[in-house]
């Protein structure tokens, strides 16, 4: 724990000081997820034969990691989340009430990365690039503790993985 609140303050510090900054770390915790998944739309309009099948195992290998086992974390431990503190930066509103433990966004994004890196390296490299500003925006605003992202992120790219085999047995 010690560990994460050295990580959370550097990271979360830099917020208030840039006016600049704040606003992009706003847009990345709050809005990039949506960049991302209009690329999927754009995937899709691009070549429908081609990636559509990629589009959909993305889409449910993240709803399944995101709706499934993150929430059935949050039936197993609650953890509060950093803007109960006072001591901290805050830039978006935040249910206080909502467990932080592991961040519902890093297991989303970083398990819809992996498919996606699965099918197409290039794409798959900046969606990782993405996912990963978007969880260090969501330390960076005080939503998340740095064990929570790195949880999510984990627990993302591993389902990813995991989700990934499986679709090819199920498909041979």
């Amino acid at each position: 724990m010690y560990l994460d609140l050295i990580i959370f303050r550097a990271i979360n510090n830099l917020a208030g000081k840039w006016e600049l900054l704040d606003k992009l770390g706003i847009f990345f915790a709050v809005r990039a997820g949506y960049l991302l998944l209009a690329s999927l739309i754009i995937f899709l309009l691009k070549d429908f034969k081609k990636y559509w099948e990629m589009v959909v195992k993305a889409i449910v290998a993240a709803l399944f990691v995101r709706f499934i086992l993150v929430e059935a974390f949050y039936q197993l431990h609650f953890r509060f989340r950093p803007l109960v503190y006072d001591q901290f930066n805050f830039l978006i509103p935040y249910n206080e009430d909502q467990t932080s433990f592991p961040s519902g966004h890093a297991s989303f994004y970083f398990a819809l990365s992996t498919i996606i890196y699965n099918y197409n390296k290039k794409a798959g490299i900046i969606f990782y690039i993405v996912s990963f500003l978007i969880v260090i925006s969501r330390i960076f605003v005080g939503v998340h503790w740095p064990s929570d992202v790195i949880a999510g992120a984990v627990l993302g790219i591993a389902m990813g993985w995991i989700l990934n085999k499986l679709f090819k047995k199920i498909k041979k």
